[in-house]
């Protein structure tokens, strides 16, 4: 009897969406939108569950309490997730006035596509 190798196979984020982004959503949240080209694409990722309020909270240093649940939008083909930023826009600590540039943590996060 052969034994059948199972080989998971990871693709980052970037390799699947087709815009990541930030920005501001009031001067103490961040929104982060994911929004892909294809149904398939969010599909995989909606379904994979790789996504969650937990993996947010860690990538961006915040409590899972300041992480809202993502938000899965199947007409847009896209996920929004909001959390509180750890100091408010314009302050003397902020260094990203807008929130743009913090979806950086996003684009590395690892998606199961093996399809078996």
């Amino acid at each position: 009897m052969q034994v059948k190798e199972v080989v998971k196979k990871m693709t980052k984020l970037y390799e699947l969406a087709h815009i990541i982004r930030s920005k501001n959503s009031g001067p103490f949240e961040i929104t982060l939108d994911i929004l892909f080209k294809s149904e398939d694409e969010y599909m995989l990722v909606k379904k994979n569950g790789s996504i969650t309020v937990d993996k947010i909270a860690k990538l961006y240093s915040v409590k899972p309490e300041f992480v809202n649940e993502p938000v899965y939008s199947d007409s847009a083909c896209g996920i929004k997730i909001t959390f509180a930023r750890t100091v408010s826009s314009g302050s003397c600590f902020d260094r990203d006035v807008y929130g743009a540039q913090q979806h950086a943590p996003l684009m590395d996060i690892e998606i199961n596509t093996y399809g078996g």
